[in-house]
């Protein structure tokens, strides 16, 4: 009996667990990934030694990052980001921080924040003016207004850019709306025939919808009608819809591109003509307003879409 009551007298459960701790982290050191992220830390291994398991996690998905070629080789849980601990009040706090990888796509991506597009394709949202093609000298006129643009904006008109199918005219602007994004500044492209129809359907359903549709196109500080004359023209969607529009960018002078394969005389007549019969008048009206907003740039150049 006196044995035992020695024994426990002697008994430190806590001490022991501390020994216990020790020995794992002591262990773990013989990992070469455990020991790499441990060099990375100053505490010492009395207070290191309380979150052996949870380093042995984070030195898993360390040794990942330190060895990653991209994101699509992401080996980590959440890809882009590795979980790893840091020091806080002489001990550690873990959380996941994205790898130098997702920090240079979240930083590539913070303008599109402030680009609304509407039916346009990704590689359009992406554009950059660093990546446009210049070896044709077919494109030197139209590039050379982007810069203009660039160096007047607020001021300077917009321009009208219209030529051959798939010479990039989108490209062109979006990649300008982009590098204006880099300072801030909203814009909207919309690919015109489809966000004619997505409209009609919203006035036809959801009310509200259509209003803020409508106003946040109208009121954009930067506004990309793509393809415009490829819908087909009714006396709504000139009257009811595009002319509004223009007329109050025009008054409101808010910058206003367009991108069309009609030269302005054709789209003239593309206007005129609707179900209800042939109104030059309104056509006419809708192209002078254009004139005024923009500059008029033709660009024939090859089928980048081949």
């Amino acid at each position: 009996m006196k044995n035992i009551i020695s024994t426990l007298e002697t008994y430190n459960p806590k001490q022991d667990l501390e020994t216990k701790l020790l020995k794992d982290y002591m262990k773990a050191l013989e990992d070469t990934k455990f020991k790499a992220l441990i060099d990375e830390i100053s505490l010492p291994k009395e207070v290191l030694c309380k979150y052996t398991s949870t380093l042995e996690e984070c030195a898993e998905e360390y040794h990942h990052c330190k060895h990653c070629k991209g994101l699509a080789a992401c080996k980590n849980r959440i890809t882009g980001y590795a979980y790893l601990p840091h020091v806080k009040e002489n001990g550690l706090d873990f959380e996941y921080q994205a790898c130098r990888y997702e920090c240079k796509r979240l930083k590539e991506a913070e303008p599109l924040k402030y680009m609304t597009c509407y039916d346009i394709p990704r590689e359009i949202k992406e554009a950059k003016m660093k990546d446009i093609y210049t070896d044709d000298e077919n494109r030197f006129n139209a590039i050379t207004e982007l810069n203009r643009f660039l160096k007047e904006y607020p001021e300077g008109k917009g321009i009208y850019l219209y030529g051959s199918f798939g010479s990039g005219k989108t490209y062109l602007i979006s990649a300008l709306f982009r590098e204006l994004a880099n300072r801030k500044i909203k814009s909207a492209i919309v690919f015109w025939p489809s966000f004619l129809q997505d409209l009609k359907n919203a006035m036809n359903g959801d009310k509200d919808e259509f209003k803020n549709k409508f106003n946040s196109i109208m009121k954009s500080p930067l506004l990309l009608i793509d393809d415009i004359g490829a819908e087909n023209t009714t006396a709504w969607g000139r009257d009811e819809i595009f002319c509004p529009i223009i007329q109050y960018r025009m008054q409101e002078k808010l910058p206003t591109f367009f991108t069309s394969n009609l030269d302005l005389k054709t789209l003239e007549q593309h206007f005129s003509l609707t179900k209800d019969g042939v109104d030059m008048v309104k056509a006419r009206r809708i192209i002078e307003r254009i004139k005024q907003m923009t500059k008029q740039v033709e660009m024939v150049s090859a089928n980048l879409r081949k």
